[in-house]
């Protein structure tokens, strides 16, 4: 052993200083999932690769009585934590709410997914990174409007209350005891998560990670506030609700709400290879950016994008040219539609519309989940590169001029998949993204 190979490190989260690799990979072995119509990681890669979206009729809130045009949302309907929960006793259950609840099945869906037993690593080397935009924003409206009279009747309400509940929960639950937070930043939040999970495990402080996202934004003041910027932000499709949301395409309308919680196992490879656990991908470097410039409105040159994701894959020791895929932010909103391409045009100025690498959004299936929607672009990426398969964009019908380059519209399809790379962008002036590759 030379100094060169190996780093003496130590955080408050680690009982002592460890040996640690000075270029150990980081690795994701389990994905847990609870979204719209999804249960489990094989439905959600069935979803997803097979274009079959979860957004259907809104029925969460009467959208004629809140004057808003609004038709359509990704919802999670009638779930029970039992399957996912069994430990949990009714008792405590009945103090959380919706969102702890489904946040810490997935939760623990992604652990069951890595094969990460209680004996797997010491409590205090794992650690849990949540996102999420608004926290319970649904629990402290109902509070605010009267909707619940109850609500501070019962301790549970200190609980369901807090933004970081869903995390610090799911660490007693888990037996986590690491460093467990919850960042909020907007839809760049999943993203800058899965950064802080990366620093956490390369630095030494822990062998594994639980890094996701939990949203529920389907509320009517939520929508409203969309609806308030103007036409072309949130749809108004209301004849199919499945086909609301259509990036890149000339007719899109705008995102659909989505909710749920996602979360994904990342370990030190090392400690995966010992437990031979299945890899899906290896997280190779993420790079997050403020622009500093317009607070709604990315860069629409595509420069400033495109020098965060050479950051990226300079830190990875890979180039644009090694891309073979991008995960795309995809909102159907001409601003991020856009911005998207242009990226990639300024990624890749030598190259003509036909030759720049697929781009593909997954917001057609799940709706936008804000700072849930980084860590779904990274469980598909992840799956992606698993399969060696490329999910599509569907509902696509016309194409944007602008956008006029390989989203996938065709379907699922069969591609060498080594190296992807996902994109997040955010109020704010915030771009995040993170790059992947195949399990060596």
């Amino acid at each position: 052993m030379t100094n060169s190979e190996f780093e003496i490190t130590g955080s408050a989260s680690s009982a002592s200083s460890r040996l640690v690799p000075e270029n150990e990979r980081v690795v994701v072995t389990g994905i847990g999932v609870v979204l719209p119509g999804t249960l489990s990681v094989d439905r959600f890669w069935a979803n997803i690769s097979g274009g079959r979206s979860q957004v259907g009729r809104l029925t969460r809130f009467d959208a004629e009585q809140a004057g808003l045009p609004v038709y359509a949302a990704a919802e999670i309907d009638g779930f029970d934590h039992h399957p996912f929960l069994p430990e949990l006793t009714d008792a405590h259950a009945a103090k959380y709410s919706r969102e702890i609840l489904i946040t810490m099945s997935a939760l623990a869906e992604a652990r069951r997914d890595a094969g990460l037993g209680q004996d797997a690593v010491d409590p205090r080397r794992l650690g849990i990174v949540m996102s999420s935009s608004r926290g319970p924003f649904g629990w402290w409206r109902d509070v605010l409007t009267g909707a619940d009279p109850g609500a501070f009747g019962d301790k549970g309400a200190m609980f369901r209350g807090l933004p970081g509940c869903p995390a610090s929960l799911s660490a007693v639950y888990t037996g986590a005891q690491g460093l467990v937070t919850t960042v909020s930043n907007a839809c760049v939040g999943g993203h800058q998560a899965v950064q802080l999970a990366l620093r956490e495990l390369r630095s030494g402080a822990a062998d594994a990670m639980l890094v996701g996202g939990h949203e529920f934004p389907i509320v009517p003041e939520v929508a409203a506030c969309y609806r308030a910027m103007g036409n072309g932000v949130l749809s108004s499709e209301r004849r199919e609700p499945s086909r609301a949301v259509r990036p890149y395409s000339n007719d899109r309308e705008g995102f659909a709400l989505g909710e749920g919680s996602v979360v994904l196992c990342l370990e030190r490879e090392s400690a995966a290879r010992r437990r031979g656990a299945r890899i899906y991908s290896e997280i190779l470097s993420a790079a997050s950016l403020n622009e500093a410039a317009h607070p709604t409105t990315m860069d629409l040159t595509g420069k400033v994008t495109a020098s965060v994701i050479e950051d990226a894959l300079a830190d990875a020791g890979r180039g644009a040219g090694d891309v073979d895929y991008f995960c795309a932010h995809g909102t159907a909103t001409r601003y991020n539609d856009i911005a998207e391409s242009r990226a990639l045009r300024a990624l890749y100025p030598e190259r003509t519309a036909t030759a720049l690498p697929p781009l593909s959004s997954n917001k057609p299936v799940y709706g936008h989940t804000f700072g849930l929607a980084g860590i779904i672009n990274v469980a598909a990426t992840s799956l992606m590169i698993h399969h060696q398969t490329i999910a599509p964009t569907i509902n696509f019908t016309t194409p944007d001029p602008e956008c006029d380059h390989d989203h996938v519209f065709e379907g699922p399809r069969p591609a060498k998949v080594d190296l992807a790379v996902s994109m997040s962008f955010a109020f704010g002036s915030q771009t995040a993204v993170v790059a992947l590759g195949a399990p060596s």
